[in-house]
């Protein structure tokens, strides 16, 4: 089966011998000098960005390799966020999935690779750092958490009306009616269940998933460039899976919030960086403004372009642990939050085959656990993810550059890390 998590535009790197402190982007020198050595460049024409240990430079400085849209905080103050640091985090531990040995929070950060970490409990931060190229001001590429930004985006515009869930995608994009989406509903591609022939299959080079990051120019064309020129030129080629059926199985498709995007934007009538900036990230008094890469089109990556700072992630996975409200506003829709909670169909997740994610489901670009303390995340390749857990009243933000893409290399260590933590704090 092909790790969903891989990334959406490119070939996942090498594994590389370098652990977390031999491939430090500080210590490696990356990207200093003036100009830089050759050997220490990062750059997009060469696809060095995406190679281990340059990606852990490129994945806090995005927008010196490609377009964006800014993503505006807004003119109000930042929201606070208090601090209650614990001291005793770092001794937590827990057993890997699939190990024997007791490992440490300290030692799962190194072993994550990871580049920042945020933990609030109760909207207290008892828990940050950085580490890299990261720092607390500096956005970081969130990858696929992305997706979760725009799945909850298109959940309120149903909740309000704008957007009817039973829709077909055509009834929004009608340019989609010669492609496999024709057949598909609003709901199917919230909850990525539409049979789409498009494969993430990374050691396949004639996979779609090549095509889609040259279309968007997420990766480098040849001269001259052949076929579409844009990710909405893209998805109109894509066909149906034959023998598919939209509705009956989970599948995980970066495509999928690309048309969503597409959606959002026809109701709406803007672009979909002013979408966020208006509907989410303005009202979080957020300390930075956001980004969004697009493509050489200008339009926003959906699928898996945000940018932010890590702080300002934690600030939007408070929000929705506390049901939408946050920053004394209520900015999301109630009910929005309480169906994501709720998840989708896991006997539709199951089909999928995730080892890691066994009772898990998808619900409007979100990860459903389903487990004792109800937990959900935003999840992004290389580690990108935010973790929610209600009963414990904990929000993790976290940013990493996992030399392996796909999250099936990081749950054995992160999962039971997450939630070894939060029956720590449950019990502080």
């Amino acid at each position: 089966m092909t790790d969903a998590h891989q990334p959406p535009v490119f070939a996942p790197p090498v594994a590389q011998p370098l652990d977390a402190y031999a491939s430090d982007p500080v210590s490696l020198g990356l990207m200093r000098g003036a100009p830089p050595a050759t050997e220490s460049q990062v750059r997009f024409d060469d696809g060095s960005l995406y190679t281990f240990p340059k990606l852990r430079w490129a994945y806090s400085n995005m927008r010196r390799l490609f377009p964006t849209t800014q993503v505006w905080r807004g003119d109000g103050w930042a929201s606070v966020l208090p601090r209650a640091d614990c001291s005793d985090i770092d001794a937590v531990s827990f057993v890997p999935i699939g190990g024997e040995t007791p490992v440490t929070w300290a030692e799962s950060l190194a072993a994550n690779f990871t580049d920042g970490i945020v933990v609030l409990h109760r909207g207290r931060i008892v828990f940050e750092r950085y580490f890299g190229a990261l720092a607390p001001h500096r956005p970081h590429i969130a990858w696929s958490v992305t997706k979760s930004f725009f799945g909850t985006i298109a959940a309120s515009l149903i909740a309000e009306g704008r957007l009817d869930a039973n829709a077909l995608v055509t009834a929004y994009v009608p340019e989609l009616a010669t492609s496999g989406f024709a057949t598909a509903t609003v709901r199917q591609v919230l909850d990525m269940t539409t049979a789409i022939r498009y494969s993430e299959d990374y050691t396949d080079p004639e996979a779609e998933v090549f095509e889609h990051g040259r279309a968007g120019g997420i990766t480098t064309r040849a001269v001259p460039h052949v076929g579409a020129a844009s990710f909405y030129d893209f998805l109109v080629t894509l066909q149906a899976l034959p023998g598919g059926e939209h509705g009956r199985a989970f599948a995980y498709k970066t495509v999928n919030t690309d048309v969503l995007g597409w959606i959002i934007r026809r109701v709406t009538g803007q672009p979909l960086g002013e979408v966020l900036q208006e509907r989410i990230w303005s009202q979080l008094g957020c300390e930075q403004d956001g980004y969004l890469m697009t493509d050489t089109a200008g339009t926003e990556f959906a699928g898996g372009g945000f940018n932010a700072a890590l702080r300002d992630l934690a600030r939007f996975g408070e929000m929705m642990r506390n049901d939408g409200f946050y920053n004394e506003v209520q900015i999301l829709p109630q009910a929005v939050i309480a169906d994501i909670r709720t998840g989708g169909d896991p006997a539709h997740f199951a089909q999928a085959g995730y080892a890691t994610l066994p009772g898990w489901s998808y619900r409007n670009m979100w990860w459903v656990s389903h487990n004792e303390h109800g937990a959900y995340c935003a999840r992004g390749i290389h580690g990108q993810g935010v973790y929610i857990d209600p009963k414990a009243e904990m929000v993790i933000a976290r940013f990493a550059s996992h030399p392996m893409a796909g999250n099936a290399n990081l749950d054995p260590m992160t999962l039971p890390a997450y939630h070894a933590l939060a029956k720590h704090l449950l019990a502080s």
